[in-house]
């Protein structure tokens, strides 16, 4: 990452400080602060916005994914499911 007069980038700042915080919280912190953050946009947006973003996410998918790629994962999910 290119410097300007020493001074560092706000994306290498970022990249930086994820690395550390990687190295000093283990996967369980990464749950909670997920966690957290899933409850607060909960509390923040309805249904239908969850739909909209559902919708969003599923057209961007189906553009970039052929036929193939729903039959894999309908088989991946059907034998997970019937291991249980």
């Amino acid at each position: 990452m290119a410097r300007s007069k020493g001074k560092m980038s706000r994306e290498e700042a970022g990249r930086l400080g994820g690395q550390a915080t990687s190295k000093n919280h283990g996967k369980e912190f990464y749950q909670e602060i997920g966690s957290k953050g899933g409850l607060a946009t909960s509390k923040l947006h309805d249904r239908e916005f969850y739909q909209e973003i559902g919708q969003k996410g599923g057209t961007s998918t189906a553009e970039s994914h052929d036929k193939e790629f729903y039959r894999e994962i309908g088989r991946k999910g059907g034998q997970s499911r019937s291991s249980k």
